[in-house]
């Protein structure tokens, strides 16, 4: 899969689940969360690129050496936001041949390979330009938005819109997409831009505007239940030490 490159969001500090060091190196099962998931994507990146924050890298490079294992560390200098961390994948060696992107959050361990094997058949039999991965749950954090028509009109942080989570249809954390269309709109200032609660500079908002200009955009409702755990606070992955 040479024209797919996988870039993880790990920038994370780990700040908020009481950690010492960044969260994708929190052990899941006994293997840190980003050894689980560099594992998981080696057949279709052997070399992914990591966004990495100042704090973090020195610790995210010993823990790749350790386990005998490659990435491209790119740096975040500030927490500006997931779309100004998809953004450094410009500074990535692996960003001149990568005609797709597979994006995956640092801090989701438990994602099956089934998830991401159909993630890219889909996207690829489907002609997609930017497809996600989704479920439906009892409380949304993210809420993906269908017209009638079943085609993906918007996805919302509840929190920056301000909303009570509820029933509904959400992301996971796990996307791919045709790279050209992404970083060039990413930069551009754009109605939904910036939270309106943290003020960074979000990667969600993103897909509606590709949706409306025209781009094919897919949500994909085959996710799995562990493939929506995620380390947010040590009791989120309590099951899983």
């Amino acid at each position: 899969m040479a024209d797919i490159k996988v870039l993880i969001a790990a920038a994370g500090t780990g700040s908020r689940a009481g950690l010492p060091y960044p969260k994708t190196l929190f052990p899941i099962l006994g293997e840190p969360i980003l050894v689980r998931i560099l594992n998981l994507m080696r057949e279709i990146d052997p070399s992914p690129t990591v966004v990495v924050s100042p704090s973090g890298r020195d610790q995210i490079a010993e823990c790749l050496s350790a386990h005998g294992l490659k990435a491209h560390l790119v740096l975040q200098p500030e927490p500006l936001g997931m779309g100004d961390a998809v953004l450094r994948f410009r500074d990535s060696p692996a960003f001149p041949e990568a005609r797709q992107l597979l994006l995956i959050w640092g801090d989701i361990p438990m994602v099956q390979p089934e998830t991401v094997r159909a993630l890219v058949q889909a996207h690829r039999e489907d002609g997609n330009d930017f497809t996600l991965v989704t479920k439906l749950v009892d409380t949304a954090y993210t809420v993906v938005r269908r017209d009638a028509e079943g085609t993906i009109t918007d996805v919302i942080e509840t929190r920056e819109a301000g909303l009570e989570p509820g029933p509904g249809e959400r992301d996971i954390g796990l996307f791919l997409m045709r790279t050209a269309p992404v970083l060039d709109l990413l930069p551009r200032e754009l109605p939904g831009k910036y939270g309106k609660k943290t003020g960074e500079h979000g990667f969600l908002y993103l897909i509606g505007h590709l949706s409306r200009l025209g781009f094919r955009v897919e949500g994909l409702p085959v996710a799995h239940d562990l493939d929506l755990v995620s380390l947010n606070s040590l009791r989120d992955i309590q099951a899983y030490l």
